[in-house]
């Protein structure tokens, strides 16, 4: 069953007295349980297709089905409810809290959602332990490397258990190394917690780890392929 359901999406920018379109008639289906790359140049179309995906941002016209919601008919409050219950996200720039502990930038989707705090907690704790920094949930963001601050982010993405992971260039502030210890978390939440992830990236060494490639170009979507590259024995 499709998780994802995008069906003849255009998007059009206005600059002064001209107009393009940033997508250009966008379908695309994701199952349950996939992960897929999404690559391209910049101003190839895929940040734009990721906040839409996000509903981060709308089409001009086509449609967007998330787990059988239309996300086009929602208003702003269900909108933001779908965010923090269906999808996780996870930022190139980390977007951590400075002044709160990992613990506490874990709990906040929790809050939002309004857990009681022993809940939240234990939750946290868990999703920390999930990434390998049981140890590190009272450090500050500051007091840990990249790639650990990126570890909270994934654990804050996964805390509220949603279906869907949206992954915007993740590695794109790490190390070779780091990135590659990033991304195996990922394919462990893929693998064995089932997450569906989507993942923008323009690294090839990065996309490998990835099941699916969908390649976007000047708004639209020029190949979708299984990768047969993978470095990954799923």
């Amino acid at each position: 069953m499709s998780l994802i359901e995008v069906k003849n999406a255009i998007k059009t920018y206005q600059t002064g007295e001209d107009s393009f379109n940033a997508l250009n008639n966008v379908s695309l289906s994701i199952e349950k349980g996939e992960f897929v790359a999404i690559m391209g140049a910049s101003g190839s179309g895929k940040s734009t297709f990721m906040n839409m995906l996000g509903t981060l941002d709308k089409p001009n016209s086509g449609s967007y089905f998330l787990d059988g919601i239309d996300m086009l008919s929602l208003n702003t409050d269900a909108l933001a409810d779908v965010r923090n219950s269906k999808m996780g996200f996870v930022f190139q720039g980390f977007n951590l809290i400075s002044r709160t502990t990992a613990l506490e930038n874990v709990e906040l989707p929790m809050i939002y959602k309004g857990i009681p705090e022993e809940e939240r907690i234990k939750r946290a704790k868990w999703a920390l332990e999930i990434v390998g920094l049981e140890k590190r949930e009272d450090h500050m963001p500051n007091q840990m490397s990249g790639g650990q601050q990126q570890r909270v982010a994934i654990a804050r993405a996964i805390v509220n258990d949603p279906p869907l992971i949206l992954a915007d260039e993740p590695t794109g502030n790490l190390d070779t190394k780091t990135s590659i210890e990033v991304m195996e978390f990922f394919v462990s939440l893929n693998k064995d917690m089932g997450k569906t992830i989507v993942l923008v990236t323009h690294e090839p060494d990065i996309a490998a780890y990835c099941k699916r490639v969908v390649r976007f170009k000047d708004g639209n979507i020029i190949s979708d392929e299984i990768n047969a590259h993978t470095t990954i024995p799923y």
